[in-house]
């Protein structure tokens, strides 16, 4: 993930991590699914592998809904930062809620995500934060907090 690519888990890490203010977008109750990269590959190599007769659609991602707030404060968590949140109104556009039906996915593959929320973010936050450091900018590893 490129720091700047706009999406929100990424925009809330490096926000934190660099003791900025984390943007919120509506009243933080929309919800999304996230699923770690690791179990998404995971899922992709399995549809591969599956027989001719196995066709789509089958929904890859992780079916466990987060509010755009709780992830914000959880971000602000494991972080450690001192960031506050912003509220901005939310754009027309966005969905109130986004979320994988994987039921396919379990019954033609045997697939389902392994990473729990916070396990994925911990691993994404330590990625922000080394990329952040080598990159000459201020992060968690470059303060010591």
């Amino acid at each position: 993930m490129h720091p700047n690519d706009g999406r929100v888990v990424s925009n809330f890490i490096v926000q934190a991590l660099k003791g900025e203010p984390i943007t919120l977008y509506g009243d933080g109750s929309q919800t999304r699914a996230f699923c770690y990269v690791d179990d998404l590959i995971e899922g992709l190599v399995r549809m591969m592998g599956s027989p001719d007769d196995i066709t789509g659609p089958i929904n890859l991602g992780n079916p466990v809904e987060t509010s755009i707030a709780e992830l914000a404060k959880s971000i602000i968590d494991l972080t450690g930062s001192g960031s506050r949140i912003v509220y901005r109104p939310l754009p027309i556009d966005d969905p109130i809620q986004r979320c994988p039906d994987i039921s396919q996915a379990s019954a033609h593959l045997g697939w389902k995500p392994r990473t729990q929320l916070r396990m994925g973010l911990q691993r994404t936050i330590a990625y922000f934060d080394r990329l952040l450091a080598e990159n000459g900018e201020t992060s968690r590893a470059a303060t010591g907090n």
